[in-house]
């Protein structure tokens, strides 16, 4: 008795009730899309490829004589790009996170998702490299449905492991880019000559990193952008009926029809291109959904089988709802002024800290011990360290001036230290009151000065209450 055949009722479309990624069983449902042309995948490919350019070359650079960006933990240094930071200036990671949360927040307010189909890390590895060479190994759509639902013979596994091992390296090549932000490449490069044992942290960092990229690229997917990424779900809250999006025009394109049906109909022809090149596996005549990444996918496909029935482009398109509903769109509304405004600010607040950034830090700390003073032959005396951390790219030579007390005897272990670029130094401080003069209120202050700045730190003299 033969198998049933699936009718083209049987077949599984996309809805608004569940993800098309995930079956009834809660399995995965792995999506072929099918290959597409057109101005918009042009745009990415080229945008894909500077992306991926910036993000292996920059390791490279040499900005000051130290990477373009670099990230040392160990010695607790930050590069960027000829400015050096050190842990003290961790505070000013603030502005680089809400700086990045604001520019998504106006982006998706005024152009939707266009962050994900463009910029997003996981969209330009996944269709910019890993599905590119899935369809160089597999096939197009069809041949890779095909190969999936085949059982194991010769040329299933010639070509699943030729792929995987592809996609193996690549998370390699990946994961070792990624390290060289925390790793200087030179440094980087004898780690990777050498044994695993002289370097453990940065071995296994690489073999759990180059895990999760394989297992990412290799199965979760679009599985990444619909379950764990927020971003998706923030929609709802940052879009409004001006927030260009990619959508359908049902306006003109209902009611649907074949396109040699003959009778009234709309211009879709109900052909579901547009969900075979989804990556996400949606049908957009549905509306707007948290599934859409902003790709165009659909774009390019309708418009390529618009072309063909010749209709006009545009059937699917980026506009807004108010476009779609023959509105005018508004850019500037009080939404995006309000980010725009708030943008200003961060830039003007983020330019005063740059600026400020001290080319040297130096703090005066009471040094502990048993006793915060002692009286010895009339005289009061405290003891301090100068802490001095140099934050040039170069050697820098200091001056240590006494400013206060005026009467007060200073004993300094170095009054002109030299100190190498990123270097701390904690320099001594003995300081002796008379006790007469002494005051309760009384302020050591010293001024460290060298050619990148001068600094004035204080710390208070303590003594005997009077």
């Amino acid at each position: 008795m033969s198998a049933p055949t699936k009718t083209k009722a049987d077949v599984r479309r996309p809805d608004l009730e569940t993800l098309y990624c995930i079956n009834e069983d809660g399995s995965h449902n792995t999506i072929h899309p099918a290959d597409v042309k057109g101005r918009f995948q042009n745009l990415k490919k080229t945008t894909w490829a500077f992306l991926i350019a910036i993000y292996v070359v920059l390791p490279w650079i040499k900005v000051g004589g130290h990477p373009a960006i670099l990230v040392d933990l160990p010695n607790r240094h930050f590069f960027l790009f000829g400015k050096i930071f050190n842990a003290a200036d961790f505070w000013l990671f603030f502005f680089v996170l809400s700086g990045v949360g604001l520019f998504l927040f106006f982006l998706s307010a005024t152009y939707g998702r266009v962050w994900c189909g463009y910029g997003c890390p996981q969209t330009v590895f996944l269709e910019g490299v890993y599905r590119r060479i899935e369809r160089w190994i597999e096939g197009g759509a069809t041949a890779r449905d095909r190969l999936a639902k085949m059982p194991w013979n010769r040329e299933k596994i010639i070509k699943r492991f030729s792929k995987l091992g592809i996609y193996l390296l690549i998370a390699l090549f990946l994961s070792h880019t990624f390290l060289s932000y925390f790793i200087p490449v030179e440094v980087l490069l004898k780690a990777v000559t050498s044994s695993p044992a002289a370097h453990p942290a940065a071995f296994t960092f690489i073999l759990i990193f180059t895990a999760i990229i394989f297992g990412n690229f290799t199965w979760f997917r679009e599985q990444l952008c619909l379950i764990v990424c927020p971003y998706g779900r923030l929609q709802s809250a940052l879009y409004d009926p001006d927030t260009i999006v990619v959508g359908y025009d049902r306006r003109r394109g209902e009611p649907r029809g074949r396109y040699n049906k003959e009778g009234e109909h709309g211009d879709c022809i109900d052909c579901y291109r547009c969900v075979a090149v989804c990556p996400t596996g949606i049908d957009i005549r549905n509306g707007t959904q948290m599934e859409c990444v902003g790709c165009a996918n659909c774009i390019d496909a309708c418009d390529v089988v618009m072309d063909k029935v010749k209709k006009p482009r545009g059937l699917i398109r980026y506009d807004s709802e108010n476009g779609f509903e023959g509105k005018k769109t508004r850019i500037l509304r009080p939404r995006t002024i309000l980010y725009m405004g708030i943008m200003a600010l961060w830039l003007g607040g983020f330019l005063y800290a740059v600026m400020g950034h001290a080319p040297f830090d130096a703090e005066l700390i009471r040094l502990r011990s048993d006793t915060l003073f002692t009286i010895e032959k009339g005289k009061i005396r405290n003891q301090f360290r100068l802490q001095l951390t140099n934050k040039t790219g170069s050697k820098q030579k200091f001056e240590i001036r006494t400013l206060s007390p005026k009467t007060a005897e200073f004993i300094l272990a170095e009054k002109a230290p030299e100190l190498d670029s990123l270097e701390s130094r904690n320099i001594p401080v003995f300081v002796f009151v008379p006790e007469k003069d002494y005051k309760q209120g009384t302020l050591v202050r010293l001024e460290i000065h060298s050619k990148a700045g001068t600094r004035v730190v204080k710390a208070p003299f303590l003594g005997p209450r009077k």
